[in-house]
């Protein structure tokens, strides 16, 4: 098409494509923008430069992004009378690749989330969400170094998946009549409350399994060694119990040689360590208590060990095992303490929707907050990028606000598309900004309660000029 809600498509652009399950990026792509709600204004100009001034000087002009807005949110409703209009999806859908500033989502009432409606209609099956921190940027923890993980939340499923009715409604009603009636032929003694609100929270095979492929192939491609399935399997066991299950399934059937499960490393370590320990006693040291379990749970053990050692020691035993990517999972509530104590031990993250959300931002808080954390979503061929924080209103349109979430969300992007360079251009040149100490209000205002001296505040745009000005060295 030639526009899309009116607006004309640049000329001086042509289209990416998807073909055999890869991009093919023109030098001069069109690629759709969504300024964002209240601070998006100011934050997708100072972005839009930054970017633009990477890809100038990391490819000498041979390459440029033909930007082409689209429209979402307040500035959809006013000028087309829809917060989502069907032209900026079929824009997406068209040029594969978009990037979005924050947008409006009444709590309570009104429209649903637009960026869950985003994913949900692209199938944007996978929040992609680096957090990384840097240096010079005050954090509440007394390591924040440590903290270097990639959060790859599933995007689709979960409570996220909007199925849900209002307590007192008939749709509310006739579900909270049904399960009950199934809880009572099931002789389970609980009933759900009739003044209740009612959620469904979907999590599949083909949601977790395509989330943790995407998971452990960037842990290969990019030379990591730990990817951790997050859950909270204990409680929720058909669910998110299932996502641990399916989880490691997908790592065995699809990546066998190049991956080990925590207790499979545990089977084969201890083998290594004695290659004449018997099959009870290596089953023992893994599964603590066994003496005191019954013969059917002992007997199960021992051919979980035995099953192990006879698939895969002769490819994994040795040490053999230790150059492989671990995976393994960790319980939802553990990971929150362990993230803030020893975010070390863990690189990539595979979460449910919600744990995914939650997680990410408490990642975010000891890198600076969200204001300096990026984020996208991607499907197969598709990926749309955002920052991870919200319109802000008080601030909007008065300069002062961090572009930072959406200028990195535009590292992110770059690398996506197989632009590194142009990323890597412009990560390198805000971290020197931040280690200069020029800095929008947020962090000026966190370096004076650490004491920092010779902070400079700056505006959104010059910070953006900052940024553009550490390029050139």
């Amino acid at each position: 098409m030639k526009s899309y809600n009116g607006v004309p498509v640049p000329e001086n652009g042509n289209a990416i494509s998807f073909t055999e399950g890869k991009l093919d990026v023109p030098d001069n792509p069109v690629i759709p923008y969504i300024e964002g709600d209240g601070t998006g204004r100011d934050i997708w100009k100072a972005t839009a430069r930054v970017c633009d001034a990477a890809v100038e000087k990391s490819y000498g002009g041979k390459r440029r992004v033909a930007w082409f807005e689209v429209f979402a949110g307040e500035k959809a409703f006013r000028q087309l009378g829809e917060w989502l209009p069907q032209g900026t999806l079929d824009a997406i859908k068209e040029f594969h690749i978009a990037i979005k500033g924050p947008l409006t989502t009444p709590v309570g009432g009104g429209i649903r989330s637009l960026n869950v409606a985003l994913r949900q209609l692209m199938n944007l099956y996978a929040c992609w969400r680096p957090v990384k921190y840097i240096p010079g940027v005050p954090s509440p923890v007394r390591n924040p170094t440590n903290m270097n993980v990639v959060i790859f939340r599933e995007n689709t499923e979960d409570v996220y998946a909007g199925i849900e009715w209002r307590e007192g409604t008939d749709q509310a009603r006739r579900a909270i009549e049904f399960v009950n009636a199934l809880l009572k032929e099931e002789k389970v003694n609980k009933q759900v409350r009739a003044d209740s609100g009612i959620g469904i929270k979907p999590i599949s095979i083909l949601g977790t399994k395509r989330l943790v492929r995407r998971g452990i192939q960037y842990a290969l491609d990019h030379g990591l060694n730990r990817v951790t399935l997050v859950h909270k399997g204990n409680i929720m066991k058909f669910t998110e119990g299932a996502f641990r299950d399916w989880g490691y399934q997908l790592a065995r059937e699809e990546f066998r040689d190049k991956i080990v499960t925590e207790r499979e490393s545990w089977i084969i370590g201890n083998k290594d360590h004695d290659p004449n320990l018997s099959i009870e006693a290596n089953a023992a040291m893994i599964e603590p208590g066994l003496e005191m379990a019954t013969d059917a749970f002992k007997q199960q053990i021992y051919k979980e060990v035995k099953g192990c050692l006879d698939a895969i020691y002769s490819t994994h035993g040795n040490g053999k095992w230790k150059k492989m990517i671990l995976v393994n999972d960790r319980i939802a509530d553990s990971i929150f303490q362990q993230i803030l104590t020893r975010a070390d031990e863990y690189q990539v993250l595979c979460t449910p929707n919600l744990n995914g959300d939650y997680l990410s931002d408490a990642c975010a808080a000891q890198i600076g907050g969200l204001g300096l954390a990026p984020g996208a979503n991607i499907g197969d061929g598709y990926g749309v990028f955002e920052a991870t924080h919200g319109t802000a209103p008080k601030y909007a349109d008065k300069d002062v606000i961090n572009p930072a979430a959406v200028i990195r969300s535009a590292v992110l992007m770059f690398e996506f598309i197989g632009w590194p360079e142009a990323g890597e251009m412009i990560e390198r040149a805000l971290v020197d900004t931040i280690a200069q100490h020029r800095v929008t209000y947020d962090l000026e205002r966190l370096m004076k309660m650490e004491g920092i001296s010779g902070v400079t505040k700056l505006g959104t745009a010059a910070f953006a000029d900052a940024i553009i000005e550490n390029m050139a060295k």
